[in-house]
């Protein structure tokens, strides 16, 4: 597969930070994002969840009933996803890029389809389905829909949420159990990968915009 960036921004961020943290980090770099397409891959301090946007606190607290975790709610779509043992990433395409204008499914196959060749590259056996998996579950990895990808046994092992806005594509996506995958991603979806960081004024907004996503008003909106 060819990659669909010629040029990619790659920031692993090497602080593993809270879940308001997170989300609010990719909501700065989302408001601040240029002509650059943005990847970002990063880590969790301490057992959290995410929720997609749409999805009720109450059903996240049934799902994970009895587990010592805590619930932030991303700004994307997408089911719960467990980020205690995953790899978490963030893709921002600026509005007017092709990948940003085009439909959901077709961006979600095109950046899944990077993701299975990292896997592959990593060792994983993995591939990508076509059509909605049968059952309903809230959470993310229990049920793979079209697009997402799947390993030998058929199990999901990635899925993401995406969410459009006046400054482009946010796609936040998940991938269970393989840190290898970590340095391929990159390399999949860029001819040119280039290593970057935020600016220290990019970053002083964090703080402003962490509050939000630690809010009760925010993670049990729904």
């Amino acid at each position: 597969m060819d990659q669909p960036f010629e040029r990619l921004l790659v920031w692993e961020d090497p602080v593993a930070r809270s879940g308001p943290e997170n989300m609010a980090v990719d909501e700065v770099l989302l408001e601040g994002l240029g002509e650059e397409v943005v990847l970002r891959i990063y880590g969790w301090e301490g057992d959290w969840v995410s929720l997609g946007y749409f999805q009720k606190l109450e059903e996240a607290r049934r799902v994970f009933a009895g587990e010592d975790v805590e619930f932030v709610r991303r700004m994307t779509g997408g089911g719960l996803v467990d980020h205690r043992a995953d790899v978490t990433y963030t893709l921002l395409v600026p509005r007017g890029h092709g990948l940003a204008e085009a439909r959901g499914k077709k961006s979600y196959r095109v950046i899944h389809g990077a993701v299975v060749e990292a896997l592959r590259r990593a060792g994983v056996v993995a591939r990508m389905v076509a059509e909605d998996g049968g059952g309903e579950s809230p959470a993310c990895f229990e049920k793979a829909v079209a697009w997402d990808v799947v390993g030998a046994d058929g199990r999901k092992m990635a899925g993401a949420g995406q969410k459009r806005g006046k400054a482009g594509l946010m796609h936040q996506g998940s991938v269970l159990g393989c840190g290898a995958v970590r340095g391929e991603l990159g390399e999949r979806l860029g001819r040119e990968v280039v290593a970057w960081r935020p600016s220290e004024g990019v970053m002083g907004r964090v703080g402003g915009v962490c509050g939000k996503y630690e809010s009760g008003e925010w993670v049990g909106r729904r």
